[in-house]
């Protein structure tokens, strides 16, 4: 079994679920006692805040750099990046270690693909739903069709996720907001949903609404398992 390098700590509400969710996959596929062999740096997640709010992605760039040299240097053998919105940066992981790195929207886009849905809603931050560095991986790798919300919806989401979700704070009033949203993009087309935060499935179950979810965490963290017993 290969040894799993997580960067973690944003937040580490989801950096939490990571370490079960590898230990769970280790266990369903070895059985017995087994366990992952992984190593987490886990950062402080308000300078990451404060850094993204000001828009220097480059600082944070550098302060995953290090991240994961620090875990090269450990000895992992892969690099996870458990969080979606700093995947904007994480050409600076990927071209400065010279072990693997997991990029979360591929893991995700191969899931969405197996299930054979081709439209497909995203939630998470405005960053993630905005920008092109999530988005690009599922439309040109796996020729999926993306539906965002809408302005206001985005802000929602957005304000959720920043003021709420990340501090540990989940509440049925947001829980409803979030419902109502993918039930506006279900209306437009969606044959599912991607939760493309990591805090949102510990708000939002797939109990709760009527078309398939991805939660991406969940997802990056089992194929991160097949890959270290596989190689």
């Amino acid at each position: 079994m290969k040894t799993i390098g997580l960067i973690g700590g944003m937040s580490w509400e989801s950096s939490k679920l990571y370490y079960e969710f590898l230990n769970t996959k280790v266990k369903d596929i070895l059985g017995d006692s087994h366990s992952a062999k992984c190593i987490m740096v886990s950062v402080d997640f308000a300078d990451i805040e404060r850094l993204t709010f000001k828009g220097d992605w480059k600082a944070i760039g550098e302060l995953m750099k290090q991240a994961a040299q620090q875990l090269e240097r450990a000895g992992a053998d892969i690099i996870l990046l458990c969080t979606n919105t700093i995947h904007v940066v994480s050409h600076y992981i990927s071209e400065n270690v010279s072990i693997p790195f997991m990029h979360i929207a591929t893991t995700t886009g191969e899931s969405i693909k197996k299930l054979g849905v081709k439209k497909i809603a995203l939630l998470g931050t405005k960053f993630t739903m905005e920008k092109d560095f999530y988005t690009k991986t599922l439309i040109n790798d796996f020729g999926l069709e993306i539906l965002i919300p809408d302005t206001n919806d985005r802000q929602v989401v957005h304000d959720i996720i920043y003021n709420e979700l990340v501090k540990g704070q989940f509440t049925n009033a947001s829980k409803q907001k979030i419902i109502g949203i993918i039930k506006e993009l279900q209306k437009q087309g969606a044959q599912g949903v991607i939760l493309g935060c990591t805090e949102l499935p510990i708000l939002i179950s797939e109990l709760d609404i009527t078309i398939p979810t991805f939660d991406t965490g969940k997802i990056h963290a089992y194929t991160a398992i097949e890959w270290s017993i596989n190689n």
